[in-house]
């Protein structure tokens, strides 16, 4: 995060028009024209960085400046700091017509780097490989190894991802040669004061020593990046570069490389003594030269995992031994997957890792490519898998779920790896609800990754209760938060809103009456069951303003939706019926986070509807559950949404047409509950408790009794007096000041309409009951099919009697 100053900083450049713009640049040109290498060239270059980096939107400099800027980069005489800002400047307006670089006749190599890294940022797959071939040209040429070469490794690095054809088999050996020498071969000694030191910098002894470890002793093995010292050696920098680069460059060669001989011969001894006899006894001298860096690679990363389990002395370098260790674990991973030979020397070191890495909770982050390498070279080395993904999925969500870094990354490998679990899939499925406590804790960077993620998580059996703790996700996010309020010491830093007092929940969350339903939500595993968790949803009320259950409340309806688009895909009729079910409890029963209940009920009655769309006849088989549903409502319901939704299926589902199973007893209970429902929405006062009733509702329960009451025709006077009395009320002024003039009118003219059809009660089925055939597409675009002929003869009929059309 950036400071306050920073933060203003950006804000004034991005708020720079391109006047002010132009008027900095004629000063940048004015300086660097007369080669004022300055204090005041070195100011005016930072500011124009700045403006320049700070938009998303590439800014365009006029050509003077670019050429200017492209003289001084390249000058002999211009310092280092102004031609790395001149860099800078020309890779963040590139790709630019302007630029006329060429890295041909550049020969310090540290300007070499530069004007490379400026031409690869073109994009231009040309100039990509005749960047490459220039670098690689410096290092194939054997000069001494003063400072610069290391300006060149990045560049090689970036060809080579960018065009991985770009290097000729004999430059990809030369590069594999002098990357092993870097690795192993490095000097054991510290450089001397004058050079450029800084990246372990300890300042102790002034006359070069021995490298020493993170622990402070005197390091009696090669050289890695975990050594430390106070100065180091040109060889040493080109060691760490070589490491940093590795894992890239092995991928780059990949198993099938030029360079590596008999591939498929040597993998089909895989398991046997003979390949690892022969691999460990060959000299490294006499192996191919992409052979012999897999096996400096393999010797250096043993090394690094040996080095992590020092104690280090300062935390900078204890935070380096995590990083290199989760590199070298990867790295290995890479070699054995193109060499099996390195798999068993490598089992006994990772099997001992993992157990070490199991009880240190500082080192988690470590855990995740162990994983994947077992789950890469599990079944072949007989390590029993499961174990290890267990422990992952149970313990690492649930102790680490505030580490917003770590819970990118498991999220992630938990995307990549899918293809991998194989049989172990459920065991990933089964702790749902763990995986979920990193979503409710950091869900704006983890909700893109969990839409990606859901299709694989949810199956038939834990869809329902997948989708109930969805809708208890900021319920969650709440627990998680007492849960560390009553954990966390006090001297630590806080991890939740210190805004938010929360006392009273500290106390229920310890409150052993609450404790199976704090249990049930901040489970670890998948329990086969759903909870009503209302009396959390009161306990927990006093959070439900924090900052971070608002944010996992804004991204629950987005979840929501990518979990149906993944259920309707299996979803058979057990399963619809099962979350329709589920979505007419929830609607009432959601923690009430402002703006939450609104936006999930959206979901929800689209949802719904598309549920009985699948499975029309839901509505007859849950028609006691759709009664009470009815029935228990005092008014709108959720905004109406989830209200109109239950009452539109009704209408058009409840039907022999759809299933035989309907009843004329079923059409007259509803008729009755709904007819109800309407007197009781129309007749009610609008009030800052109960808001006026949104007129899409009472326009569908009036579309809904005039449907019911055509299938059971002994109700039509009874509906026919309702809309009677509803045109009467939607033309009163009450109406009008209560809904609105247009609303009103909306009501009026559906009532009206409504009642037209009822004059003719035969063409009334027809048209609010139509056959499948009549529901088609067809029926509704060709004037000559039987619908709209139907519609205009009614209207025609009925035009002649003008006082039932609306005034």
């Amino acid at each position: 995060m950036f400071t306050a100053g920073a933060e203003s900083l950006l804000r004034q450049a991005r708020e720079i028009r391109d006047e002010e713009l132009g008027r900095l640049c004629s000063r940048v040109c004015a300086l660097l024209g007369r080669e004022d290498w300055g204090p005041d060239a070195l100011d005016a270059l930072r500011r124009l960085f700045l403006i320049v980096s700070a938009t998303k939107h590439s800014r365009r400099l006029e050509q003077p400046c670019v050429e200017l800027l492209q003289a001084a980069l390249c000058s002999p005489t211009c310092p280092e700091q102004l031609q790395l800002l001149c860099a800078a400047v020309l890779r963040e307006v590139s790709p630019s017509r302007s630029l006329s670089l060429t890295c041909d006749r550049v020969q310090n190599t540290q300007q070499l780097g530069l004007v490379a890294s400026v031409l690869l940022a073109q994009g231009d797959r040309r100039q990509v490989g005749s960047v490459g071939q220039c670098a690689l040209r410096v290092l194939e040429s054997r000069q001494p190894e003063g400072p610069g070469l290391r300006h060149l490794l990045p560049v090689v690095s970036k060809v080579t991802n960018l065009a991985p054809d770009a290097l000729h088999e004999e430059q990809t050996n030369t590069l594999n040669r002098r990357l092993g020498d870097w690795l192993r071969h490095a000097s054991v000694q510290q450089g001397v004061a004058h050079s450029s030191g800084g990246f372990f910098s300890t300042p102790r002894a002034r006359q070069p020593g021995p490298v020493t470890e993170v622990d402070g002793a005197v390091a009696t093995d090669f050289f890695t990046v975990l050594s430390t010292g106070q100065h180091f050696t040109e060889d040493q920098w080109l060691n760490v570069q070589a490491f940093s680069m590795l894992r890239a460059w092995l991928l780059h060669g990949g198993p099938g490389g030029s360079s590596t001989p008999d591939a498929d011969d040597r993998s089909e001894l895989e398991g046997s003594t003979l390949s690892v006899l022969s691999a460990a006894s060959t000299a490294s001298h006499l192996l191919p030269p992409q052979e012999r860096l897999r096996e400096k690679a393999f010797e250096y990363c043993q090394r690094l995992i040996e080095q992590s389990n020092r104690r280090a002395l300062r935390k900078a370098d204890s935070e380096l031994q995590k990083a290199c260790l989760v590199e070298a674990v990867l790295v290995l991973d890479v070699l054995c997957r193109q060499d099996p030979s390195f798999l068993y020397r490598t089992l006994s070191c990772l099997r001992a890792l993992h157990a070490r890495l199991c009880g240190d909770p500082t080192c988690v982050r470590a855990l995740l490519p162990v994983a994947q390498f077992f789950l890469h070279h599990g079944e072949a080395a007989a390590v029993d898998a499961e174990a290890v993904y267990q422990h992952l999925c149970t313990r690492i969500p649930a102790e680490h779920f505030h580490s917003p870094l770590l819970a990118l990354e498991f999220v992630q490998f938990c995307r990549a790896s899918l293809p991998l679990f194989g049989r172990h899939l459920g065991v990933l499925r089964s702790s749902f609800p763990n995986l979920f406590k990193f979503l409710a804790w950091s869900s704006p960077p983890l909700t893109a990754e969990f839409v990606a993620l859901l299709p694989s998580l949810v199956d038939a059996g834990t869809a329902v209760e997948m989708l109930d703790l969805l809708l208890d996700l900021p319920c969650l996010t709440a627990a998680l938060d007492l849960q560390l309020r009553s954990s966390q010491a006090a001297s630590e830093k806080p991890l939740w809103d210190v805004s938010v007092r929360a006392a009273g929940c500290l106390e229920a969350f310890r409150d052993p009456q609450y404790q199976a339903l704090f249990q049930h939500l901040l489970r670890a595993k998948a329990s086969g069951t759903t909870e009503r968790l209302v009396p959390l949803h009161q306990l927990l009320q006093p959070l439900a303003g924090c900052a971070r259950v608002a944010q996992c409340a804004e991204a629950v309806p987005i979840l929501l939706q990518a979990f149906f688009v993944a259920v309707t895909q299996f979803a058979d009729g057990t399963l619809t019926s099962q979350l329709a079910l589920l979505l007419l409890e929830r609607s009432d029963t959601l923690y009430e986070v402002p703006g939450y209940q609104a936006r999930v009920h959206k979901v929800l009655s689209s949802q719904f509807l598309a549920l009985c769309t699948r499975r029309p006849s839901l509505v007859v088989e849950q028609a006691k559950e759709l009664l009470e549903f009815v029935g228990s409502l005092g008014g709108p319901h959720g905004g109406g949404h989830m209200l109109t939704s239950v009452v539109w299926a009704i209408g058009e589902y409840l039907s022999v047409s759809w299933d035989r199973r309907c009843t004329v007893e079923q059409i007259n209970k509803f008729f009755e509950a709904l007819e109800a429902l309407l007197f009781e929405v129309t007749q009610s006062r609008p009030s800052a408790a109960l808001p006026a009733c949104p007129p899409q509702v009472i326009t569908v329960l009036m579309t809904t009794l005039t449907k019911l009451a055509s299938r059971s025709q002994d109700l039509i006077p009874r509906v026919s007096l309702f809309l009677s009395k509803m045109r009467t009320l939607a033309q009163s002024p009450a109406a009008g000041s209560a809904h609105g003039k247009e609303d009103a009118r909306a009501v009026l003219t559906r009532a009206t309409e409504l009642l037209n059809l009822l004059k003719m009660p035969s063409v009334a089925q027809f048209v609010l009951t139509p056959s499948a055939e009549v529901s088609e597409p067809r029926y509704h675009r060709d004037t000559n099919t039987a619908l709209p002929l139907a519609l205009s003869t009614v209207s025609r009929l009925v035009e002649r009697d003008a006082g039932l059309l609306p005034g």
